[in-house]
């Protein structure tokens, strides 16, 4: 039968629970607390038990739904390596896992349990259980030795007492060892007695005196017997020798020594001396000392001098396993009679054990974004010592944001002490040390790796407040202008800045017409060509924006400022160049020195030095009448205007600025020396001539120019093609049989001479002296030199042979062809 205790308010109800497999039964014991963290459950169980066998319904004794068993990731949590249990989330139920042996597990220990911790997670709860392990018949009394020898003498008095070797049990209560039993004999019979920590031992007794002449050996058998069902023994051969007369045996001086040794005591340490005295002489009266045979184990631990009684440690003594010792020493004369005393040892504990950490859980990564008070992990200390040397406090190595807090006995909950911030604490040690409050303190250190995981929780960051840049006008489109940067100090994707062109209008026009920004790499592109006169300065704003949910960003100023560059020339305002009507100035005859003919106005665009004007003389027809102001374009008399002086005066003014390189404009100023409009109105008519023979000149020049060189191109090609004629020619008739007669081209007769080329020119000259045009043509063959005035000029004609005076007229060009 099983049952289940509940103590609850004080009540105890008992209820019938079940059967369980065969004769085993099934004790439920249940401890259910007024604490919503903590509820201790007891079960007992028969050891033994096939794995899998049902132990008890976790779920239902604590109250829990299996939903809840499963979301709380419900587990066993032990410090010990063999799990003898296992916990059914989907059942609810605690069944055996490994085979369960009481003896191997608790010795003679009574009652024998276990516990262990079922955790639960979301919220942490924690309860206990305690497994009771029932003994069972499974063990066999059993003598260390198989043959025991006594030598007895034959004059031992009634009485005497001989101690029998104990059996050993590993059975408990009812199923440990309950009775001795010895044959049946005349001579001895059987007392059996109970040591203070409910062990058996036996004494043979004499009842009836030895005669070594009717009976030297006697042969016994010892039987010892348990109280199991069914019930099982032992059993061991006695050999009695019976020894001639010794009256006395010996006799301890104590019935009881009590002695203490610290564990780990070295080997051959000294822990107490027993004594005996036997009052007969001789070799009767001389005593040795020895372990009785009612102990087993005791001989591998303590050593005996068998002449002086001196008991010392043999074996190192570990408090963990053994807190006491309880045995018994012999003294026995050499007649064979003997007395027994009982010793006590009691094992001081020392500080030989450090705390063992043992994890149970741990979570890494942990969210920067965890508040305070966050559990990161839960850990287990103990410590196998006893009394201060089995205290055990946990603490924190260093300064770290995170403290720990003892929940439940032995054990630790690590939880956050203050907000988390990844940027300052990426990764983290935590160095856990569980130390004893011994003498001098043992101490265990534990190291967990922290990561904290990145929320994005910083926007992207410009390391200055704007930006300026330069860049020269007339730049090519494309062209890189700067590059901003922002940093965002979060990992991964929150830290992957884009940039993006914040949407605003320069000059009307969207900012985009004019830049770009690389979405990657921030650079900022010139998206076509600026010119510095329309406009001086683009400032829009730049947005960094991170890839994190929600995306953070930030702002920022570019100030772009266009340089400007020397593209544009000097500008004449005045004085104003037109295509048909003649502007001139008039000077007086009477102007004195330095008199203000007029002043050239004349602008430029760029600005800075592209923009300072200088003014330069460049052409006039009396050089030393005029001069031009270097800065202020002022046209002034250098000396006395004269009567000899021309009447019309041409000045060619440069307009130069001072870029690099420059540039500059021409302007031509005409001036009227003359003192009176009639005077100045009959010598400007031949103005607009002037100005349509520079027009023409230069078309006139190149045409004449390609004209000859065809000329004399062909003309090459014709004489080369007369050469190879002729020269075929003369070997044609060299090699015929007629007559060579000779042949004259017309006009090719040798009149004039006998020279080599005989040619005929024949020019014809037109000129004008108010024109200054010239025509050179060829003419029929008929004269050898002839001047002809275009008709349609009036002048005098002049010959050929006054041709020095002609090319002396600076502005007459002459045009000469040539031909065969």
């Amino acid at each position: 039968m099983a049952f289940k205790e509940h103590l609850r308010d004080g009540g105890v109800r008992w209820r019938l629970f079940g059967r369980l497999r065969g004769a085993a039964y099934l004790f439920i014991f249940q401890f259910i607390f007024l604490n919503q963290a903590e509820a201790q459950i007891r079960y007992s169980i028969p050891e033994e038990m096939k794995k899998g066998s049902l132990v008890g319904n976790v779920a239902q004794d604590l109250g829990l739904d299996l939903k809840r068993l499963r979301s709380g990731r419900a587990r066993i949590v032990t410090g010990e390596s063999i799990h003898y249990t296992e916990l059914k989330t989907d059942k609810g139920t605690l069944v055996v896992n490994e085979r369960i042996d009481r003896e191997q597990l608790c010795g003679d220990v009574t009652p024998c349990s276990f516990t262990f911790e079922i955790l639960l997670e979301k919220p942490m709860e924690l309860h206990p259980v305690t497994i009771e392990v029932l003994d069972i018949n499974d063990n066999v009394p059993t003598f260390q030795n198989s043959h025991l020898k006594f030598e007895i003498s034959e004059s031992a008095v009634l009485g005497s007492r001989f101690v029998l070797e104990s059996a050993d049990d590993a059975d408990v209560g009812q199923n440990g060892l309950q009775n001795y039993i010895l044959t049946p004999n005349d001579n001895f019979v059987l007392k059996q007695h109970v040591n203070p920590d409910g062990s058996k031992y036996a004494e043979m007794v004499l009842q009836k005196p030895l005669d070594r002449e009717e009976q030297p050996r006697l042969s016994l058998k010892l039987l010892a017997v348990d109280g199991g069902n069914p019930q099982r023994s032992g059993t061991v051969n006695i050999d009695v020798n019976i020894l001639d007369a010794n009256d006395n045996a010996p006799v301890f001086n104590q019935t009881l020594y009590k002695a203490t040794v610290i564990e780990n005591a070295p080997k051959g340490a000294h822990i107490v001396t027993v004594n005996a005295s036997d009052v007969d002489s001789g070799s009767n009266g001389k005593i040795g000392y020895a372990f009785s045979k009612s102990k087993a184990g005791i001989a591998d631990l303590f050593n005996i001098d068998e002449a002086t009684g001196r008991i010392y440690v043999a074996r190192e003594i570990d408090f963990e396993k053994d807190k006491k010792f309880e045995f018994r020493v012999e003294a026995k004369d050499q007649g064979g009679l003997t007395d027994s005393s009982k010793v006590e040892i009691e094992v001081i504990d020392v500080n030989d054990n450090a705390p063992v950490i043992s994890v149970m859980s741990f979570t890494s990564p942990v969210s920067e974004d965890s508040p305070a008070g966050t559990t990161i992990g839960i850990i287990n200390a103990k410590d196998i010592d006893s009394g201060e040397n089995g205290q055990v406090r946990c603490t924190i190595e260093g300064n770290v944001p995170f403290k720990i807090k003892s929940n439940v006995r032995n054990y630790y909950a690590l939880i956050t002490d203050a907000a988390l911030d990844r940027e300052h604490l990426s990764e983290c040690n935590i160095t856990v040390i569980a130390s004893d409050t011994g003498s001098p303190p043992l101490s265990t250190k534990r190291t967990f790796y922290l990561k904290v995981s990145d929320v994005n929780d910083n926007p992207p960051v410009f390391p200055h407040v704007s930006y300026s840049a330069f860049i020269t006008e007339n730049n090519s489109p494309g062209v890189s202008v700067l590059s901003v940067n922002a940093k965002d100090p979060d990992e991964n994707q929150n830290a992957r800045v884009s940039y993006i062109l914040e949407d605003c209008e320069i000059g009307g026009s969207p900012v985009s017409v004019y830049v770009s920004v690389n979405a990657e790499s921030g650079v900022i592109h010139a998206v076509r060509s600026f010119d510095y006169e329309q406009i001086k300065q683009l400032v829009f704003t730049v947005k960094a924006q991170d890839g994190g949910s929600p995306p953070l960003n930030s702002n920022v100023t570019v100030n772009i400022m266009i340089q400007d560059q020397n593209d544009n020339p000097p500008q004449v305002l005045y004085p104003v160049q037109t295509g048909g009507s003649l502007v001139a100035e008039m000077v007086p005859r009477s102007a004195d020195v330095s008199y203000l003919v007029t002043k050239v106005v004349a602008v430029d665009v760029d600005s800075g030095q592209n923009a300072w004007l200088s003014y330069k003389l460049q052409k006039a027809t009396d050089r030393a009448l005029f001069e031009v102001g270097l800065q202020n374009g002022e046209i002034r008399t250098i000396r006395q205007v004269t009567d000899k002086d021309a009447v019309k005066q041409r000045l060619t003014v440069i307009v130069e600025d001072n870029g690099q390189p420059s540039r500059s404009a021409t302007v031509i100023v005409n001036v009227a020396v003359a003192d009176s409009f009639p005077e100045v109105l009959s010598e400007f008519t031949d103005f607009t001539h002037d100005k349509e023979y520079n027009d023409n000149l230069t078309f006139y020049l190149v045409l004449a120019l390609a004209v000859v060189s065809f000329l004399f191109i062909t003309c090459l090609v014709v004489i080369i093609s007369v050469k190879i004629y002729r020269w075929r020619q003369s070997r044609i008739m060299f090699h015929s049989n007629l007559p060579v007669i000779p042949y004259y081209p017309p006009r090719y007769s040798d009149t004039l001479g006998t020279g080599t080329l005989q040619h005929v020119y024949n020019y014809e000259v037109c000129r004008t002296t108010d024109s200054r045009k010239s025509d050179c043509k060829f003419g029929t063959a008929g004269s050898q030199n002839v001047l002809i005035m275009d008709p349609s000029a009036t002048g005098t004609m002049q010959r050929i042979q006054s041709e020095k005076s002609i090319l002396d007229e600076p502005d007459s060009p002459l045009e000469v062809s040539q031909t065969l």
